[in-house]
């Protein structure tokens, strides 16, 4: 094996290892302690970040914060994976910080001329508009790597009333609607599946202390909600759409596979909601304007009536 075939498997073994012996590698590899030696040494070299492990039993451990090995990308990939990380540039904030920016620098910097070009040929061409809500980039990395690392989180949390209370959670994931950042999560006090807006987290640090729940881990963003709603009373929501309606309203995953449409290319709802959640369907439909008509319960209705007579007041 040449020398720079060997390490490259030598990089790839320290990554897929994390802690090793000089002894365990010179057998992998075939070659001989001082040979591992001298090639680890050139991987520190390399910003491999490398550490020695003194005393019986030692040997050598990688930094968390370690490089990746290489990997090749054909053109269309890299270009695909550079659209796909500037799309999130208009977000507020991203439960990795700044380092989607630095990750990208480096990717651009060692592209081809021509690649470049083409890049740059797309920029303020393809923009992907998120709503600015600001909220804390430390607070949404904290969420992220308590789901990486299957810990608990324990958060300083500002109500809608405006009081700040500290929950130990346990989150699912995380997922964003209109800028906004939202964290499903287990949620010690109430021992129950809680939803947490992460603008109104003001702290948050991971708790290692407290029992991880799996049947919290098997949970998904996909159906975080199932079980609690199958409990919840429901009532039929009717909502009439014009063509506009559907159009604004598709987007909106809370209404897929629930809008249906008629050969005059008008539409309808039918779907049966929580009906503690009716005033925040409503709302939606009435964002809608002109372009939806709910239809039924008439709670909505009434609900709709009062927004109209509020809105009209402010025109009095």
């Amino acid at each position: 094996m040449h020398k720079s075939q060997r390490l490259i498997r030598l990089m790839m073994i320290v990554h897929a290892k994390k802690s090793f012996t000089i002894a365990e590698i010179a057998y992998e590899l075939g070659v001989s302690p001082r040979t591992v030696s001298r090639d680890l040494m050139e991987l520190g070299e390399l910003g491999v970040p490398l550490y020695s492990i003194q005393g019986r039993g030692g040997g050598y451990k990688l930094l968390n914060e370690r490089a990746l090995p290489p990997i090749t990308f054909i053109e269309s990939e890299a270009i695909a994976i550079y659209f796909a990380v500037r799309s999130l540039h208009y977000f507020g904030a991203l439960p990795f910080g700044d380092q989607a920016e630095s990750a990208l620098d480096k990717f651009y910097h060692h592209l081809p001329s021509d690649a470049k070009k083409q890049i740059d040929r797309l920029k303020n061409k393809v923009i992907i508009w998120s709503p600015n809500r600001p909220m804390s980039d430390a607070c949404l990395t904290v969420l992220l790597q308590a789901v990486m690392i299957r810990s608990a989180v324990t958060i300083a949390y500002r109500s809608s009333e405006g009081g700040v209370n500290t929950r130990d959670i346990q989150p699912i994931g995380l997922y964003s609607d209109r800028g906004y950042w939202y964290c499903p999560a287990y949620c010690f006090a109430r021992r129950a599946i809680r939803l947490f807006r992460a603008d109104r987290i003001a702290e948050a640090k991971l708790n290692n202390s407290l029992t991880y729940r799996e049947d919290a881990d098997r949970k998904s963003l996909l159906d975080w909600e199932e079980e609690e709603l199958d409990h919840q009373e429901k009532i039929l929501f009717r909502v009439r759409l014009t063509q506009a309606g559907i159009r604004k309203l598709e987007p909106n995953g809370r209404f897929e596979g629930f809008i249906e449409r008629q050969d005059d290319g008008n539409g309808f709802i039918r779907m049966s909601i929580p009906i503690k959640k009716l005033a925040f369907y409503t709302d939606m439909i009435w964002a809608l304007g002109q372009d939806a008509k709910i239809v039924e319960p008439a709670e909505a209705i009434a609900h709709i009536k009062r927004s109209i007579a509020d809105m009209a007041k402010l025109y009095d």
